[in-house]
């Protein structure tokens, strides 16, 4: 369970006077997510979301995302909005450390995932980058390519502690990626963390999108090969390209593809292996004492780049 900070009754009751939702009723906490707390709150007025921002998000960077989830709601992307206090702020402080009111989308995220899902999910990640296009503020994606040395080399030293070999195939891959990667990709806001978790499905139709805490700007096509990565690997790690076909072909309606984005395309899949490979092998490495939350295995994205290594076109996802 994702809650690392707990909240007493006095503070949770002082931080919501601060807004027009009546009193509590209730709070439990949520087990998805791995970075911040996040609780179910219930109030007189109706169920809402609070989070208390923790490790990776910096508090300066809070009204970029906050910003963004009441940008895109207003242009019809169904996403959290920001629940603003009495005093018209979003952002405030709980326990010490900032917070925010959300609210409450209905719908479950789809743990057997299908290829309508990845359909609904290609749409809508096309319709919220076209939404994005006229959002003022940027941030810059500090999980970025030249993120991935830096955070590879802290550590580095328990790689082998997890499989044998690791270190040396992380440091061979980041070589390789370091050297080809991509430039010049059509770019704006992006999620960048769209894992099946974050998308809600109500009545077999996608219903929400969620946890923008790693929103930032950097170019479409990666937005996509995160969701290759997310959704269109099977649980015995087997890609299916009916899922990626069904995905790519949904987005590409909405927004079509440049052809430099879809020669790039298993380069940045490449990528978003790494990032996630690499996040995940450093939260098994630091693992916070009395946190409930489970780490989740980094191998996992091991097998995904080494698919994806073996890739020499899109057509490898479905595309002539």
């Amino acid at each position: 369970m994702a809650v690392y900070t707990e909240v007493s009754n006095d503070d949770l009751e002082r931080l919501v006077a601060e807004y027009d939702i009546g009193q509590v009723r209730s709070i439990k906490g949520i087990a998805e997510g791995v970075e911040n707390s996040n609780y179910l709150l219930q109030t007189e007025s109706g169920t809402f979301i609070l989070t208390i921002y923790e490790k990776r998000v910096k508090p300066e960077e809070l009204p970029f995302f906050l910003g963004l989830m009441d940008h895109l709601a207003a242009a019809g992307i169904p996403c959290p909005t920001p629940i603003h206090g009495q005093d018209g702020e979003a952002l405030r402080e709980l326990s010490g450390k900032p917070a925010a009111i959300v609210s409450f989308l209905d719908g479950v995220w789809p743990k057997g995932r299908t290829p309508a899902h990845c359909a609904d999910l290609g749409e809508a990640v096309a319709r919220m980058h076209m939404a994005g296009a006229d959002f003022t503020m940027r941030r810059e994606n500090g999980l970025r390519m030249t993120a991935w040395r830096p955070l590879f080399e802290s550590c580095r030293a328990g790689a082998e502690q997890v499989m044998p070999g690791l270190e040396s195939a992380i440091a061979e891959e980041l070589d390789h990626l370091e050297q080809a990667w991509p430039k010049h990709l059509p770019e704006g806001v992006i999620h960048a963390d769209l894992f099946p978790d974050n998308v809600f499905f109500l009545g077999g139709k996608l219903s929400g999108i969620i946890d923008f805490y790693f929103a930032c700007n950097d170019c479409f096509a990666y937005e996509i090969a995160i969701c290759l990565n997310a959704w269109c690997f099977e649980p015995d790690h087997q890609f299916n390209v009916t899922k990626a076909k069904n995905l790519l072909s949904a987005y590409r309606r909405v927004r079509p593809f440049s052809d430099t984005e879809l020669t790039a395309l298993p380069l940045l899949a490449r990528g978003a292996a790494m990032r996630f490979l690499l996040t995940r092998l450093y939260d098994w490495l630091n693992r916070v004492d009395g946190a409930l939350v489970r780490p989740k295995d980094p191998l996992e994205y091991l097998t995904k780049l080494k698919f994806h290594q073996g890739v020499t076109g899109p057509s490898a996802y479905g595309l002539d």
